[in-house]
C-alpha cells in the first residue's frame, strides 16, 4: 500500500475516534468543570498508554531535549486546547465548536509555510482548504438555528484551541517526527498529566464522583481511552510521513463522523447539505493531497521580453 494511501486510511480512522469528541465533552460538562473534563481525560489516558509501554518493556529517552519538546508539543496539542474546548462548550453548541474547529487547517497551513522547509503553501492546498471549509459550513449548517446559544468569548476560545492545534501539529512535525512509536504520545500524556492534575487541584478541586451520572463516566472514559490514547497514537504515525497541513484536515472530516452517528444511532434524518457538504470536504481534501490535480495555467514570457 502506498504511503500516501495509508495515511489517507489512517486520516479516516483519526476523524472517527475525535468525530464524537463533541459530543461526550457537551455531555460531561453538564456535570464536570472544564478544567476537570481535559484533566481527566488526559490522565486516563496517560495511565493507559504508559502501561501498555511499561508492559512491552520499551523505556522513555532519558535526553533533555525529548522532554523538553514532549512538554512544550504536549502544551498546544492537548491541555490547553482540551481546556478551551470544553471551556467553550459551556456557552456555545457543539455544532458550532465543530465548524470553528475547522479553522485549524488554515492556521496550520500558514504556520507550516513559514516553518516547514517541505510543508509548503501550494495552490492545491490552499485550494483545498478553503474548499474543505466551505463544505464544513455547509455540512453544519442545518444544525444551526435561531436558538443556538452561543457567546463571543466561546467563540473565541474555539478559535484559540484551532491556533494551538496548528502549532501542536507544526511543533510535533518540526520536532518529534523520528521518535520511537507510542513514546511521543505517552510521554506527552504523562507531562500534561503531572501539570494538570496539581492545576485541577488547586482550581477548582476534585468532583464528587459518587454524583456523576453513568454517561458522564462513559464520556470521559471514552473521551480518555479512544478520542486520546488511540487517537494520538494514530495522530504520531500519520506525522512520520505525512506533512503537518496534511493531518490538520482531519478537522473537515470529524463533523462527518458525528452527523453519521447522529443517523446511526439517534436516528436523525440526514439532510441534502449535509451530503453535499460532506462531497465538497472529500474534493477539497483529494485536490490537497492532489489526488484531483488542477491544471494551472503557466506564465510565459511575451516575446518582447525574451528578445530583450
Amino acid at each position: 500500500m502506498k504511503a500516501s494511501s495509508k495515511n489517507l486510511i489512517l486520516l479516516f480512522i483519526l476523524a472517527s475516534l475525535w468525530g464524537p469528541s463533541f459530543l461526550f465533552i457537551k455531555i460531561a460538562v453538564k456535570e464536570m468543570s472544564p478544567v476537570h473534563v481535559a484533566t481527566f481525560r488526559i490522565f486516563i489516558a496517560a495511565i493507559a498508554l504508559n502501561l501498555f509501554l511499561q508492559i512491552a518493556g520499551t523505556p522513555f529517552k532519558k535526553s533533555l531535549k525529548f522532554w523538553r519538546d514532549i512538554t512544550i508539543s504536549g502544551i498546544f496539542s492537548l491541555s490547553l486546547p482540551f481546556m478551551l474546548i470544553s471551556w467553550a462548550e459551556t456557552h456555545i453548541d457543539s455544532a458550532l465548536a465543530s465548524i470553528l474547529n475547522g479553522l485549524t487547517p488554515l492556521f496550520t497551513i500558514i504556520m507550516a509555510n513559514f516553518l516547514i522547509a517541505d510543508d509548503k503553501m501550494t495552490k492545491h492546498k490552499l485550494i483545498g482548504t478553503l474548499l474543505g471549509f466551505v463544505g464544513l459550513f455547509t455540512l453544519i449548517s442545518p444544525h444551526f438555528s435561531s436558538h443556538m446559544s452561543s457567546s463571543f468569548l466561546g467563540i473565541i476560545a474555539v478559535v484559540l484551541a484551532a491556533v494551538s492545534y496548528g502549532i501542536g501539529m507544526v511543533y510535533s512535525r518540526m520536532k518529534l517526527r523520528n521518535v520511537p512509536p507510542l513514546h511521543a504520545p505517552a510521554a506527552q500524556l504523562l507531562v500534561a498529566s503531572a501539570y494538570m492534575l496539581p492545576l485541577c487541584i488547586s482550581t477548582v478541586g476534585l468532583p464528587h464522583f459518587s454524583e456523576l451520572s453513568g454517561s458522564s463516566i462513559s464520556s470521559i472514559l471514552a473521551l480518555a481511552l479512544l478520542g486520546t490514547a488511540v487517537a494520538y497514537v494514530i495522530f504520531f504515525k500519520i506525522i512520520e510521513s505525512a506533512s503537518a497541513s496534511y493531518l490538520s484536515y482531519v478537522t473537515y472530516l470529524i463533523p462527518i463522523y458525528g452527523i453519521a452517528l447522529g443517523v446511526i444511532f439517534l436516528k436523525e434524518s440526514i439532510s441534502s447539505e449535509s451530503i453535499i457538504g460532506a462531497l465538497i470536504i472529500l474534493i477539497g481534501l483529494m485536490i490537497a493531497n492532489k489526488t484531483i490535480k488542477i491544471p494551472f495555467k503557466k506564465k510565459q514570457l511575451n516575446n518582447s521580453a525574451i528578445k530583450n
